[in-house]
């Protein structure tokens, strides 16, 4: 903790999706440290409640209720962080859905709200804080899930095709962000319980991480400013999805007839 303080001391450090879940987990982690949290979240309510919660603590908290989603708040927001010298960027906040394509024909919507959270704010947010970024020589950190990295999966085009989009956009960047000298964190994340999971009964006995967890796991990638984070048995299931993609696909299919 005592490196992570140095780390982090009189930095300002964005977090999205600050008000449930990992968020929340992490603004409670950094909140003893001297820093300025600015932290973005769609839930008034939940934010204030965590400025209270987090009032006796050294760092400075500052607000921002904002659907990331919506082009004018997320506009407005970029204005808004226009008057601070910005130093991290985590980009936590993300939209999960878990529907049969089957189930979706007429629900283009799913794919335009996950898209829209996962994909454009992210980079419409890193293009706004590139110029700051590079002034204060800052970190980019990506909170991402395990599955971009493995085959994809069945009831998951949604949600895996738009994480997937912002992990290939900020792989592509980031040879030019380091030469900016702009470092790329990315959190490739297993299943953590969460409210976003929660709908998914299949998931309710699975092993998964707390979200104090996750938070641990990217505090130490702002101390380390490591390139990535993935759980040590990712490689098994990297080197499957290649070998055993067919074997992989006829399994999704006998799980759909099965249900």
């Amino acid at each position: 903790m005592l490196r992570l303080r140095q780390r982090l001391q009189h930095k300002t450090i964005i977090i999205t999706g600050a008000s449930y879940g990992i968020g929340e987990s992490l603004c409670h982690l950094l909140a003893d440290i001297d820093c300025n949290l600015i932290l973005v979240a769609r839930t008034a309510d939940k934010l204030r409640e965590l400025k209270q919660q987090l009032a006796m603590c050294r760092a400075k908290i500052d607000l921002y209720e904002a659907d990331l989603r919506d082009s004018q708040q997320i506009d407005e927001f970029i204005q808004y962080i226009q008057a601070f010298p910005i130093d991290i960027f985590i980009n936590n906040a993300g939209k999960s859905i878990c529907r049969p394509i089957m189930q979706s024909l007429d629900r283009l919507h799913d794919f335009e709200r996950t898209i829209k959270l996962n994909y454009l704010a992210p980079v419409q947010l890193c293009l706004a804080l590139i110029p700051k970024l590079k002034q204060s020589q800052g970190l980019i950190v990506n909170v991402s899930a395990i599955n971009v990295l493995l085959a994809p999966t069945v009831n998951w085009a949604a949600y895996q095709a738009s994480k997937t989009a912002f992990d290939q956009w900020l792989c592509c960047a980031t040879a030019e962000l380091q030469n900016q000298q702009i470092k790329v964190s990315t959190a490739y994340l297993p299943l953590v319980k969460t409210r976003m999971i929660e709908p998914n009964i299949a998931y309710k006995n699975l092993p998964a991480l707390q979200p104090k967890q996750a938070a641990l796991i990217i505090s130490r990638l702002l101390q380390t400013q490591k390139r990535q984070y993935k759980p040590w048995w990712t490689i098994i299931g990297q080197i499957a999805s290649v070998l055993f993609n067919g074997i992989w696909l006829i399994l999704n299919r006998y799980y759909i007839k099965r249900k």
